[in-house]
Order: structure tokens, then C-alpha cells, then sequence
């Protein structure tokens, strides 16, 4: 899979919050075109105290949700832990995992913020500018003011910050947590929500987001020495 990065990756973070900002406005946080997903990647990444980081992709059929083809990546996490800029210590990473695919999903589903994030630059939205593809995040937390959505599935309500609206929990199962999803790049937040449902018939989580952690969790044991 052929990557365009818009700028090199910083080392410090004054100047990646500065590289978010530049970036943000080369976000398109709608269709392009009438959307039609015949394959969906999830990406995620795992972490332990030395930190060794391990990225996953996981690409399934969007339909079926069988799965295609899936790539991963091992490195260490040089950048800093600074809340806001936490894309930065996964992109390289997951990068090397994704330049590995040898088929271009339809969709990108991150573990993480898009537009819902203090500079409207997470980690979706650097993914989505640098594979080209539509992309859209889907967080365990939420970061922004957000009501309870209705407790039946498919129920939603707005996520805003500092007053804009910037994404949407959504309930995937009746009566659980919902997840909070926000636009990358190049998809609209109807068709992330809608895509979101599609890809969680069973489970809170969508099954890139659930099949990506599990890959890349038991990596990074394998991977790590017993004490």
C-alpha cells in the first residue's frame, strides 16, 4: 500500500502540535462520492512499560466481515506521552504495518479521535491525509461535551467542542456504552455512523477495532520477554 506523508513526523511536541494545525485545514470531512465499502481495515495499537509498540491492521471483507488480509509492525515509542499528541507516538508504527497491506481498503477505522480533538487533528485525520483513503475514528472515551444517547441501538447524540459539533456517540447494542465516532477525512459523520452499526452486529466495539486489538495484544506478548 503506496503512503503520501504531507510532512515528515516531528520529534518534539511544540512542533507536532504545530504540524497538527497546518494539517487540519487539508481535512474533508464529508463524501466524496456516493460511498460503497467493499473492504474496512481497523488499526490499533499496543504499548507495554519499556516502550515496545506493536500496530496492527486488520483488513475484513465489509459485508461479511470475513477476513482479507491483515499486516503488523513492531517498534519502539520515542515520542513523548503528551495528552492530544498520543497519534505521534503510534504513527510510525502503524505506518510500517499499513505500507505492508497488499490490497487498499475501501475504509479506515482507527481506535481513536478524528475531528474530535482540541486542534480537529487526531489520529484519524493524519491517516486519512497520508493514505488518501476515507477515514474515520471510533474512541472508547469521549473528549467533548456529549448527552447519553437513548439506551436502544443505533441511538445517538452530538459531540461538541468549544461549541462545534464534532461527532457522535452512537449506541451499537442496546443497553451498553456507546462508542464515540468522528470524522477522519473524507467521509461524512452520517456515513461513519452508519458504517459503525454495520460493523458492530454483536459486540460495543466495531470487529476491525475488536480483531485489531486482539492481533496486535497478543503480539506484544509474544514479543516481550517473561521476567
Amino acid at each position: 500500500m503506496r503512503l503520501t506523508m504531507p510532512e515528515a513526523l516531528p520529534a518534539d511536541p511544540d512542533a507536532a502540535a504545530a504540524l497538527q494545525e497546518r494539517l487540519r485545514v487539508l481535512v474533508r470531512p464529508s463524501d466524496p462520492r456516493p460511498p460503497r465499502f467493499r473492504t474496512v481495515a481497523g488499526i490499533d495499537s499496543a504499548y507495554d512499560d519499556e516502550g515496545n509498540v506493536v500496530a496492527a491492521v486488520v483488513v475484513l471483507d465489509f459485508e461479511t466481515l470475513e477476513p482479507v488480509e491483515t499486516a503488523t509492525a513492531h517498534g519502539i515509542a520515542t515520542f513523548p506521552y503528551v495528552p492530544g499528541l498520543l497519534a505521534f507516538r503510534e504513527l510510525p508504527t502503524t505506518l510500517a504495518a499499513l505500507e505492508k497491506l497488499g490490497t487498499t481498503p475501501d475504509l479506515l477505522v482507527c481506535d481513536g479521535q478524528g475531528i474530535a480533538h482540541p486542534r480537529r487533528f487526531g489520529l484519524a485525520c493524519h491517516l486519512g491525509l497520508v493514505t488518501g483513503l476515507p477515514t474515520m475514528g471510533v474512541a472508547k472515551n469521549v473528549l467533548g461535551e456529549c448527552d447519553e444517547p437513548g439506551p436502544e441501538r443505533g441511538a445517538v447524540a452530538d459531540i461538541t467542542l468549544d461549541g462545534e459539533v464534532v461527532g457522535r456517540a452512537v449506541r451499537t447494542q442496546t443497553g451498553v456504552k456507546p462508542v464515540y465516532v468522528s470524522v477522519g477525512h473524507l467521509i461524512g459523520l452520517d456515513t461513519a455512523c452508519a458504517a459503525v452499526l454495520a460493523l458492530s452486529p454483536t459486540y460495543r466495539q466495531p470487529e476491525t477495532t475488536r480483531r485489531a486489538d486482539h492481533l496486535c495484544r497478543t503480539l506484544l506478548r509474544d514479543s516481550t520477554p517473561s521476567s
